[in-house]
């Protein structure tokens, strides 16, 4: 499986941690927007409805409002510029009614949680895992089969050292080994051994390029038993080798 297709059932999302000054800012964009402050308050006006988004209340902008935002203080912002397959038509009406959401404590602990990973580092793709759980718990759902699977795949991403198994892999998501592999199948078009077999082999990839690290030591943190089973699984994924992927890297 290669990594162009990994990244194809990732959600498809930016997120930006933003801060706005007093001076109103208005547009529009075709795009659905979740605004959720992590410290002071904002005042938007979304098509009319005016209203506050502060740590308690995010703001919902559906594609094409116009809006109107500005801030009265010191303000910590995070910005889901969300794709409209992420949004069913069922939510998108909800939330354009009602586009202040009290936020849910469970809702606000996700919310910390990413603003801490944005500050500490640059955005790292398991938190784009994180989404579709937000989503749900924003709309005060039970976690969809969607949801639990890639709130697994921000787990196995943020720790793919790990020895990883199916019978671990199911019961981090609380499902059998046999449901994991319909899920699997449906979101990412692979078995579960073949898509963390994928995701060590793209984190092993970032430090070759990024680092000096011996490879002996890239290879534990990227869950291979030795040296020789990840220049093994570079030849059968990538048709190189560690030492020769590194030279290329550089030059």
């Amino acid at each position: 499986m290669s990594s162009d297709h990994l990244h194809a059932f990732r959600p498809q999302a930016e997120l930006h941690l933003r801060s706005y000054r007093a001076e109103t800012l208005t547009h529009s964009h075709d795009f659905p927007q979740m605004v959720l402050p992590v410290a002071g308050r904002i005042e938007l006006d979304i098509a009319g409805r005016q209203g506050m988004a502060d740590a308690a209340n995010g703001a919902f902008v559906e594609p094409h409002a116009r809006h109107a935002t500005s801030a009265p203080c010191d303000n910590s912002v995070i910005i889901l510029d969300l794709a409209p397959s992420m949004v069913s038509a069922e939510l998108m009406e909800r939330l354009a009614r009602r586009p202040f959401i009290p936020l849910s404590r469970a809702a606000g602990k996700l919310v910390d949680f990413m603003a801490l990973t944005m500050a500490q580092q640059t955005i790292p793709a398991p938190l784009q895992h994180w989404l579709p759980l937000l989503l749900d718990t924003l709309a005060n759902t039970a976690p969809r089969p969607h949801s639990r699977l890639h709130v697994l795949m921000a787990k196995i991403e943020a720790e793919p050292g790990l020895a990883w198994s199916v019978a671990d892999m199911a019961a981090a998501a609380a499902i059998s080994p046999s449901r994991l592999h319909e899920w699997f199948q449906q979101e990412a078009g692979a078995s579960p051994r073949a898509w963390l077999a994928e995701v060590r082999m793209r984190r092993a990839c970032e430090l070759l390029r990024a680092s000096a690290l011996p490879l002996a030591e890239i290879a534990q943190r990227c869950g291979y038993s030795d040296q020789s089973a990840l220049t093994n699984a570079m030849r059968k994924l990538r048709d190189t080798t560690p030492a020769a992927y590194r030279r290329a890297a550089a030059a």
